[in-house]
């Protein structure tokens, strides 16, 4: 997550810009909430589209990591658009909480980043230590050598 993160800063960036430079946005909260949809939306169509093409974001191949669905398949865009919007619950109930409890400082990173520990952490009580977005959803990541064999079938080592 932490390469994926530096891989989106720069798509995240220029998609700023670009939403800056086009609607003359000279003041940072100047439209400000039509900039976190715009790059809500930047950020689906990165995720989906890799997603649905060979299942890899940039990052992914690097790891050589595959998204796949229960049978081995690519996923389809509405598996993708569930698991995009279903995966930002690993910060959005943290965010929400520290909004509504009107946390300062260090509350305000800590609730999120909580957040983020407990949702990592159920993947541990699952008996496939598949991430909740992804049981909800019906995928799973799978190594790239594991993607090779056919049919899921084992291979001699």
């Amino acid at each position: 997550m932490v390469y994926e993160s530096m891989l989106l800063f720069g798509v995240v960036f220029l998609s700023g810009w670009l939403f800056s430079t086009l609607l003359q946005q000279r003041h940072a909260l100047y439209l400000r909430h039509l900039m976190q949809n715009w790059l809500f939306l930047v950020l689906a169509v990165y995720f989906i589209w890799f997603w649905t093409h060979r299942g890899q974001t940039l990052a992914m191949k690097t790891w050589r990591i595959k998204l796949v669905g229960r049978d081995g398949q690519d996923i389809s865009w509405r598996k993708a658009l569930c698991r995009y919007l279903l995966a930002w619950m690993w910060v959005l109930p943290g965010l929400m909480l520290a909004w509504a409890l009107g946390a300062k400082g260090w509350a305000m990173v800590l609730m999120p980043a909580a957040n983020v520990l407990i949702w990592g952490m159920a993947a541990l009580f699952d008996r496939d230590r598949q991430f909740l977005h992804d049981r909800i959803v019906g995928t799973r990541l799978i190594g790239m050598a594991e993607a090779a064999k056919p049919n899921g079938s084992k291979q001699p080592a």
